[in-house]
């Protein structure tokens, strides 16, 4: 999984950085390995000039094999809030996305077709 970095409006994109964001999001999306490409971070304070609550920003977009995009934000007091959030936030949506699809492939049989159950009549005591 490709991990790449874009920082901007006072965020200093470093070489510790792009280390740091590739081993957590590495360790956190490990059982989606087989399913991401790519992982595209933007990581900005929106109010550079000012200080404030909650003004730094992290974008995670997931680039998948064979599914579409799939992006997610957040805001925190300070970058790695941000970036922890987006990545909790990540992990849920690649559950719920990539869960729909194994769940819908998923060979299990029905429990209608248990003998127990279909041999009784609706209505009648069982």
């Amino acid at each position: 999984m490709l991990v790449h970095v874009n920082t901007g409006n006072g965020v200093e994109n470093t070489e510790a950085l792009q280390r740091w964001a590739t081993d957590h999001l590495n360790e956190t999306l490990d059982r989606f390995q087989q399913d991401i490409m790519r992982i595209e971070v933007q990581l900005s304070d929106e109010n550079s000039v000012k200080a404030g609550a909650a003004d730094k920003r992290c974008m995670l977009e997931a680039r998948l094999a064979h599914h579409d995009p799939i992006a997610v934000s957040d805001h925190g007091e300070s970058q790695d809030e941000a970036f922890r959030g987006a990545a909790r936030k990540l992990v849920h949506a690649l559950d719920h996305a990539l869960g729909k699809v194994r769940d819908h492939h998923r060979d299990r049989d029905s429990i209608r077709k248990d003998a127990g159950i279909a041999d009784v009549a609706p209505g009648a005591p069982g």
